[in-house]
């Protein structure tokens, strides 16, 4: 048997729980400040178990789509206000196939944001094996006429996250972690257009043209080359003329 075999996920009870009463709040069906029925009837109505109902309510209290006020019962939260990074993934699988403008601006500004500043920390702060890394992913890209899709936007993550490791701190990497579901659509949807096209050349151009910026500890010109590659990707997202 020489065909790939992966294995299949089932989906928990609770998670379908989960998926179906976000499905209801960030559609808008119940509404900010409205009051959930009582654990014991929204049970019955569901056809389903108080405890699994429970623990399905506690995730979304963790994601700041509800709140749990003790005898008083579970109300809908304003997510802009409350929400938490574990919303994240939950939005970008009710949104599915395309993403509402504001929101995928917000993504790129928060990329813009904190990986301007990874890439002029990791000038300062990179180590020989950061820059092995680095440089193992050129060489990767330098042969990518073979790597499909999936394979350059797993390979591109990775480069991000390098970048992350480099600057020294710890908690760059674990939000860029925290992001990867959404940058890996964001990036998906780059590739998908741009494979076999000049455009994948230019990209590899930013990142090399990153890496050599950080071997040469210039932390402005890092973060100049990655503002300018996270621009280069947004001009393609929002439709507009995206070579650099």
């Amino acid at each position: 048997m020489n065909i790939p075999v992966e294995p299949i996920e089932v989906q928990s009870l609770k998670d379908a729980v989960v998926q179906k009463l976000e499905s209801w709040i960030l559609s808008g069906e119940l509404k900010i400040g409205e009051k959930l029925p009582s654990e014991r009837l929204l049970a019955v109505k569901m056809k389903i178990s108080r405890p699994v109902l429970h623990e399905a309510l506690v995730d979304l209290a963790a994601k700041g789509l509800v709140r749990i006020e003790a005898r008083r019962g579970v109300y809908i939260n304003d997510y802009r206000v409350h929400g938490s990074c574990a919303l994240l993934s939950s939005l970008l699988n009710f949104q599915q196939v395309e993403l509402d403008p504001k929101f995928q601006s917000s993504l790129i500004e928060m990329r813009m944001l904190i990986e301007t500043e990874t890439s002029a920390l990791a000038a300062q702060r990179r180590q020989p094996e950061h820059l092995k890394e680095l440089s193992n992913i050129l060489t990767t890209e330098n042969q990518s006429k073979d790597l499909t899709v999936e394979e350059l936007v797993e390979l591109d993550f990775n480069f991000h996250l390098q970048i992350a490791l480099a600057s020294g701190n710890q908690m760059y990497p674990l939000i860029l972690n925290s992001f990867k579901s959404v940058c890996i659509f964001l990036t998906g949807k780059f590739f998908t257009e741009v494979v076999q096209t000049p455009v994948i050349e230019e990209v590899f151009s930013f990142h090399n043209r990153l890496v050599e910026a950080i071997r040469n500890g210039d932390s402005e010109k890092a973060g100049m080359e990655m503002q300018a590659m996270l621009a280069h990707g947004e001009r393609f997202l929002k439709g507009g003329n995206y070579v650099a």
